[in-house]
């Protein structure tokens, strides 16, 4: 088996020239993006296309990085905010209505712990699923194989090493869930502050648009 089926099977795989040669379009496509005007909304939005190879709605603020842009799948309405990182060596699956704060990273990709074996080269990718509806805090970091349910806000500067269920506010490092998300909070801005009364009607008024 060559090194990219074994990366793609998320087996142990060295990163040869074949799997270079992978990242090269992504490489000049993340080029384009970061380099570009940052007022170009519209530009934007049509390089983050072309990166993801699909979207709907999705906008990255850039600087942006990855390693294939491929391995990202996104649903409708992603947003990620300056500087994130996701090293998309395995897939990455990101549901609807999803917003990354500043900062965050998203890794797949590992190496093994001892150091006789990890200098062999051989690393490996592991699979990473957000679900619908997530916002990850500023600075969050999301490791390998981790699986973050729907309805889920993660604090910023949080390590996430486990999987998170859904309907969660999680935080710290390592991550863990500090209570759940109930109807008392559909009201809620910041804290114990609520909503005005102006934009709650017009809140109001989108979800109902929405459905």
């Amino acid at each position: 088996m060559d090194m990219r089926k074994r990366r793609d099977a998320q087996l142990a795989y060295i990163s040869d020239e074949s799997v270079f040669e992978e990242q090269v379009a992504c490489r000049r496509i993340l080029q384009k993006l970061n380099f570009m005007d940052r007022a170009d909304f519209d530009g934007i939005a049509e390089v983050v296309k072309e990166l993801l190879g699909k979207s709907d709605n999705a906008f990255i603020n850039p600087p942006f990085y990855c390693d294939y842009g491929k391995n990202i799948e996104t649903g409708k309405n992603f947003f990620a905010n300056y500087n994130c990182t996701i090293l998309d060596v395995a897939k990455v699956r990101i549901g609807d209505n999803c917003q990354f704060a500043p900062n965050v990273a998203i890794y797949t990709a590992g190496h093994p712990v001892h150091p006789d074996t990890r200098n062999t080269l051989y690393e490996y990718g592991k699979e990473v699923t957000v679900g619908d509806n997530v916002w990850l805090g500023g600075n969050t970091v999301v490791c390998p194989g981790v699986h973050i349910g729907n309805n889920v806000v993660i604090g910023a500067g949080s390590v996430v090493t486990r999987d998170i269920p859904d309907w969660s506010v999680a935080a710290g490092n390592p991550c863990r869930v500090i209570r759940k998300i109930t109807e008392e909070d559909r009201r809620k801005l910041f804290r114990n502050e609520e909503i005005d009364e102006e934009a709650w009607e017009d809140i109001l008024s989108r979800i109902q648009d929405e459905k």
